[in-house]
């Protein structure tokens, strides 16, 4: 599934996270320091403890925002206080809620780039999401050959070079968000499995080095969004209903 231009809503105020639902919501990371400090009294010792370690405050302020929204969301659909919330990381790294919460079967995932945090959250299935903000590549041929599949790289090369740039993207975060949903994370090569990444095709895991089943297993949402930056979304299953929102903090969006 790939749609590059949809609309995004205002949650509601009482969020209902059914079985077939997968949730995309987007959030500008760019805040006032009122909504900063709010957001960072709610994050935990070790979340504070992680935006300390940024040398400079502006990256120190978007990741206490994305953490912090992070928080809020995921407390909205289990209806506790967002500082109650606890997380355990697998080896490479993909957030779980722990302790009684990881009863509820909800599952998550974040990214975020440049001034934008995108979230997904359904329901028992596994879910990852890669968020990258466009920008020139002088050598993206270079960095396609490193690391794309052999595939990608023919598909790339018959693509005119108007299209070369989006298509990069389209790769890159379908790679990524993959990656993300299975918990393999860069651990994996990129290389060992191929997507489709032709702007207007269809988002899609096209085949997985000795596993021939692999690739049916999963699907994907893709988007343009704002036309400054490309999302994926891969998702475990098929039969899924999206539904995206967006929140606004100090009147801002995007």
């Amino acid at each position: 599934m790939t749609s590059t231009s949809l609309g995004w809503n205002l949650a509601p105020g009482a969020l209902i996270l059914a079985g077939l639902d997968v949730h995309v919501w987007r959030v500008s990371l760019k805040q006032s320091s009122a909504c900063i400090d709010e957001l960072a009294q709610t994050l935990s010792h070790d979340e504070l403890t992680r935006a300390d370690r940024f040398s400079f405050s502006r990256d120190r302020q978007r990741f206490v925002v994305c953490r912090g929204m992070l928080r809020k969301i995921l407390s909205e659909y289990l209806k506790v206080e967002p500082s109650r919330l606890r997380f355990s990381y697998e080896e490479k790294g993909k957030p779980h809620l722990v302790g009684g919460f990881h009863e509820s079967g909800l599952q998550f995932n974040l990214a975020h780039s440049h001034e934008l945090a995108l979230y997904a959250f359904t329901l028992v299935r596994r879910i990852g999401v890669d968020l990258e903000y466009i920008r020139p590549l002088p050598d993206i041929d270079q960095i396609s050959k490193r690391f794309f599949s052999a595939f990608e790289n023919a598909t790339l090369d018959t693509l005119p070079q108007g299209k070369k740039l989006q298509a990069f993207y389209n790769c890159w975060t379908r790679k990524e968000a993959y990656l993300k949903a299975t918990g393999e994370g860069l651990s994996r090569s990129l290389a060992d499995f191929d997507v489709s990444l032709t702007p207007g095709e269809p988002a899609k895991l096209l085949s997985v080095r000795d596993d021939r089943g692999e690739a049916k297993r999963w699907s994907f949402w893709s988007s343009t969004l704002d036309s400054r930056y490309v999302a994926a979304v891969c998702i475990e299953g098929q039969d899924w209903r999206l539904k995206t929102w967006e929140r606004l903090l100090d009147g801002i969006v995007v």
